[in-house]
Parts: C-alpha cells; structure tokens; sequence
C-alpha cells in the first residue's frame, strides 16, 4: 500500500500518477477522511488537554463544585465518542487503502492497455516447420498425454489430465526450473502451503481487491494460493532484517488456483487458460536502492530458461495502464507457439517497490542502529506452467505427429521422443 503521509503531502503527484494507470481510485474519500480523522484527534487532544487542566484545578479545590464535575463527566463522554468515531474512520480509510494500487515507475512508458506495450527485446526465430503443424490440444490428443474429458467428468471445465509422458515432462521442467534457479541463479527453494490466511492475502495486495478470482474455504478461512508470490511475500511478514542480511533470493514451486472469472469465454480450448495450473516463482527482498537493477537480473534469469529449452521468446515492457495492481514496473516474456500461432505469456516479472512491504509490515535496517526502512519485493514466474508445456510441444513436434525432448530436459525423461 502507499504511504498514507506521502499522499497527504503530495495528493497532485497520487492523482496525477494514478491517472497514468486510468485508474479511477478512492484517492478524494482517503483526501476527505484523513482531513475528517485529523480534525476529530485534534478537537479529541483538545478536550483532554481541558480535561486534565480543570481535573488539577478541582483536586485543588476543599470543596468540589458539582456542576464544574458534571461538566468534566460530560468532556469524558465527547472524548469516547470522538475515540469511537475515529476509530470507525479509520477503518473505512483502511479499506480505501488497500484498494489503491502502486505508484507507476517513472521509466514506465505510457499507455492505456496491452495495446501499448513495448518489445524491448528478442531472441531467436519462430521455426519454420515443413509441415503444417497441430495445435496442443491435437497434437497431445493423439500421443494421448492429456486427456480433457477426463479432466471435465472429474472437476468440470477448464480442467484436463496429463497422462504418462505428458505428466513426465510437466515434471521434468519443475524439476529443470528449480534446478537452473538454484544451482546457477542463487536462489533458495522454499516449499510453501498452498493455503494461506487472509492476513497472508492482504500482505501480498490479492485481498480485498481480488477476492472474487480466488478460491476460499469459508468455514477455515483460508485461502488456495493463486501464486507462491503469496506466501513468499510473507515470509518475513511483522519482521526486521538486520542490516547485511539482504537480498533474499527465494525461488517456489506450488499450484496456482483462480477462478478465471475475469476470462470467461476466452481461451476454452486446450490448456492455456485453467483454474489450476502450475508454475516456479521467483521472488526477492532487497533494498530500496537496488530494486531497479535487480528487476533487470529477474528477467534475464527467467529469459534463460527460454534459451536453454531452444525457444523463441521476446521480452515486453508493460505501458502504465497494464501494469498490476501491486507493481511499480513490469517485463512480461512471451513464447512463441507455432500451433496456436500466437505469442504465449509464460512470465511476469515486477518491481513492486516498497507496496507489498508497507502492506506486511517487513523493514530492514541499512545500517547498524538505522531507522528500519520498508523491504523492496520483486516477483517473476520462471518459469509459469502450462504455457511453457504448450510451447515444447508445439515447437518440436516433428512430421509423423510425435515430439522431440528438448535436449536439456532428456535427464529428466529418460526418452527423446514422445510418440
């Protein structure tokens, strides 16, 4: 969330950057309440301050006025009330809060949606196939290593099986993801749940804005993670990093749950778009200063994974109207999947500068004996499956309907060919 005093002091700034998003926010309401909350402490300091100056007097005094006790009864009961209706305020601000999104990074190009994103970057060509090539849902069809209906009789739509092979090679590139971002990127595989408590929820900014695309158990109240960027968000929640300590390189393997509400009606066929998918997340704390640049290395460790498999890719910056909620800046990387013929996103790579810090309370110190600062956080999917699945499958199949193994996954298959 953003600094409440900040917007307090710089409410042309908020209003003017928030329109870069085209975001119509609550920004006048929080404007309005803060002022209202502000006045109601002040005419609150006010009467205690009376208070407290009349109470000396009267213990002063042999005999004590009635009426002068009367009124100072009554200054304690338009004391709780002003309490009490701070304290409502203050709730309603909150809210307010937790619905504004982040400030736009000044280096973000301008823009009102994808329309206007920017390729900043490409590598590789799209294979020029000597035969016309099958969509996924075709192609794995007929080696039979995903089955939809099955999917469909045991949880309805947007749901497939993967079977034999086809699981395997799920497998192999979680296996190949977590491997790669470890043992050469420095990252530290975490294992997190894959429900979490609203608190969690609220930390990580999915909650209260995006309740509607997430799954929740009501009677427990926890919630499926829609991302590890979840979790891994608040695994420092309520704490202070000691100085020298920072950055925290964390790296994630979990199902994802969504509800996909936002998508009804696109994407149906095949895998591309489903309620439960899975995906490695890669995700840093670090210091304010060092955000920026550490944006750059996420993408270029994401953007490897694409070359090591052999895949065309391309690296994107998001203009300020499709930026996410919680980011300050983003890179997507998108696959190319001859198939489909369309460009496939199989990562989003953000800054979300000190956002989801404020929101769960992590700080630092710079230096010993320092003023904690707000962490800075960055998430990226590295890579997000089924997307990466659909582009192997449709980048090597070959002529007789079968599909070569990316060399770098053979040690995880233990075959070069699905048939």
């Amino acid at each position: 969330m953003l600094s409440l005093q900040f917007i307090r002091q710089n409410p042309d700034q908020v209003r003017e950057n928030l329109a870069r998003r085209g975001e119509v926010s609550g920004l006048e309401e929080v404007l309005r309440l803060d002022g209202e909350r502000r006045r109601l402490i002040q005419e609150a300091e006010s009467l205690r301050a009376r208070k407290k100056q009349v109470s000396k007097e009267i213990a002063k005094m042999k005999d004590k006025p009635e009426q002068l006790l009367a009124e100072m009864r009554d200054v304690g009961e338009q004391i709780k009330s002003l309490e009490t209706e701070v304290e409502r305020i203050e709730g309603q601000l909150n809210e307010l809060m937790l619905r504004i999104p982040n400030l736009v990074h000044s280096s973000v190009p301008l823009g009102k949606d994808s329309a206007d994103n920017i390729v900043v970057r490409k590598w590789g060509e799209p294979r020029k196939l000597d035969f016309t090539p099958l969509a996924h849902w075709d192609l794995a069809t007929r080696l039979g290593i995903i089955d939809f209906e099955r999917g469909v009789k045991i949880s309805g739509t947007r749901f497939y099986v993967l079977k034999g092979l086809g699981a395997r090679l799920q497998r192999a590139l979680i296996a190949f993801f977590l491997d790669l971002h470890t043992k050469k990127h420095g990252y530290t595989e975490i294992y997190p749940p894959f429900m979490v408590k609203r608190e969690t929820m609220v930390g990580s900014g999915n909650l209260p804005k995006f309740a509607d695309n997430l799954y929740h158990d009501e009677e427990d109240d926890l919630w499926f993670v829609p991302t590890a960027e979840v979790p891994l968000t608040n695994l420092h929640r309520d704490e202070i990093i000691e100085p020298s300590m920072l950055p925290f390189y964390y790296v994630a393997y979990t199902a994802c749950f969504r509800r996909e509400k936002m998508s009804a009606g696109k994407d149906t066929r095949g895998i591309k778009r489903g309620h439960q998918f899975d995906k490695v997340e890669l995700y840093k704390f670090v210091e304010a200063e060092k955000s920026d640049d550490e944006l750059e290395k996420m993408v270029k460790d994401a953007s490897e994974i694409c070359e090591k498999l052999g895949l065309p890719y391309r690296v994107i910056q998001l203009c300020s109207g499709d930026l996410g909620f919680a980011s300050t800046k983003s890179y997507d990387i998108e696959m190319w999947a001859p198939g489909c013929e369309e460009w496939l996103e199989v990562s989003s790579c953000s800054n979300c500068s000190d956002f989801q810090g404020r929101r769960a309370n992590i700080r630092y110190r710079p230096q010993p004996n320092a003023k904690p600062e707000f962490v800075h956080t960055l998430n990226g999917s590295g890579l997000a499956l089924p997307r990466v699945l659909i582009s192997v499958l449709e980048n090597y199949q070959q002529a007789d309907g079968s599909v070569a193994v990316p060399e770098v996954l053979r040690p995880f298959m233990d075959v070069d060919v699905i048939r």
